[in-house]
């Protein structure tokens, strides 16, 4: 009993942590190290406790009580050249960071029919950071945005070949963003470019959802999985500080907010998904999965900010919906080893009209890798995964601070841009 309770609080510490990643949009994927392996293709599958994040409706194949939890790690990094008004460019490389993302499940078989589960993981986070005097500091110098989900769910057996979940999802998120504000300011009968003033805004929100499951076992070597979750509306409250308090002819003109510390709220729209996963076993220790993920990003078509001091900072975003295209294999050649390998695409969603730094990504390419090893009750997964991050083109952006004006900026575009994902999840079966 004692062992029992030791595993299930280590796997609710990793859960309690912060996650930040990045992906194409915003979306995560990072759920288990063996389901980064398999380039998320664990729809089809869905045969261990992270089925929960994936696909929730193939725990029914899980016998007894089962805990997992882990981690991924994120290190990206990449250049923006901007190029400037006199005709040069300047390029900027991101700061180098390490993101932590960890997850964590826990399933149970009540009976023949029934299984409980409850999964915490990350759907949604975004992370970025440049130096406070980079050239594109008037559009943004930092943003971190985590979200965290506790996903507690139900699955019937319907019969030997169909399964259903459904599971609520209750979703907390932290947001945090900097950006210098240029100013004038009136030195003798013409105004003169001041000081920067630094801007911190910070702010917490709530949100909840449905997530919905089908595992279809249509013969003994094939299988087929779907997926729903659904969208979530976050209610973001929180403050803004300002490094210096001064006047300035710019928020005057409400071009830039006044540098008086003050409250803020903001509505974010996170998209619903749609997932596809077809498995094909044709030998117990052999397995193949071909997979696809839709993410309605059509649905976050503004992040606006509304200032307690009568400042509303809009943003349009007018994203487009995502495709991604996913496919893997896992191999066990010794009962105690599981080789795996995946690949996927992921189309771009960001508007090239409303691009800012917060996501410098214009579709990505993944590769992955990793082992499972097991013995007696305990299973440990690795994971690797490089991702390609395509260029994004802000030659045609109306975002504020990367057109002519102060910022000196006129355009650009993002190169470069990778990441590497490293990732370990320990397992227990009761």
């Amino acid at each position: 009993m004692k062992k029992r309770y030791l595993v299930l609080l280590c796997c609710l510490f990793w859960a309690c942590q912060v996650c930040l990643a990045r992906a194409e949009g915003f979306s995560l994927t990072e759920w288990s190290s063996r389901g980064l392996s398999l380039a998320g293709g664990m729809v089809g599958r869905a045969d261990d406790p992270s089925a929960l994040a994936y696909n929730a409706a193939g725990i029914t194949q899980l016998p007894g009580t089962r805990v997992m939890g882990g981690f991924a790690i994120i290190a990206p990094m990449g250049t923006i050249d901007a190029q400037l008004t006199d005709g040069s460019s300047r390029a900027t490389t991101t700061k180098p960071n390490v993101w932590p993302a960890p997850h964590a499940y826990i399933t149970h078989q009540l009976n023949d029919r029934f299984w409980l589960g409850l999964g915490m993981f990350s759907r949604f986070g975004l992370g970025n950071e440049f130096s406070d005097n980079w050239i594109g500091r008037y559009n943004l110098t930092s943003v971190n945005f985590q979200t965290f989900s506790l996903v507690p769910t139900v699955a019937m057996k319907v019969s030997d070949v169909l399964s259903l979940s459904a599971g609520v999802e209750i979703m907390y998120a932290n947001f945090g963003m900097t950006q210098q504000l240029p100013s004038l300011q009136l030195n003798g009968p013409f105004p003169q470019k001041g000081p920067d003033s630094k801007l911190e805004l910070t702010g917490t929100g709530w949100g909840a959802g449905l997530h919905l499951g089908a595992h279809f076992r249509l013969t003994d070597e094939l299988s087929l999985g779907l997926s729903y979750k659904s969208p979530v509306t976050l209610n973001i409250d929180g403050e803004v500080d300002y490094s210096r308090h001064q006047s300035n002819l710019l928020a005057e003109m409400n071009e830039v907010p006044h540098t008086v510390d003050t409250g803020a709220h903001s509505t974010v729209h996170l998209p619903d998904s749609f997932a596809v996963g077809l498995s094909y076993k044709p030998l117990d220790n052999l397995s193949f999965e071909v997979g696809t993920v839709f993410t309605r990003w059509s649905t976050y078509d503004s992040l606006n900010i509304y200032f307690d001091s009568n400042y509303q900072a809009l943003n349009q975003k007018g994203w487009r919906d995502g495709w991604n295209f996913n496919a893997s294999v896992e191999y066990a050649p010794l009962d105690w080893l599981a080789l795996r390998a995946g690949i996927w695409y992921e189309t771009p969603v960001t508007n090239e009209s409303h691009a800012d730094f917060m996501v410098p990504s214009y579709g990505r390419t993944g590769v992955s890798a990793g082992l499972g090893f097991s013995w007696e009750n305990w299973t440990l997964d690795l994971a690797y995964a490089h991702l390609w991050v395509y260029d994004m083109d802000y030659g045609r952006t109306d975002a504020s601070g990367i057109r002519e004006g102060l910022s000196g900026i006129r355009g650009g575009n993002s190169r470069d841009t990778v990441a590497n994902i490293y990732s370990v999840t320990v397992g227990y079966t009761f």
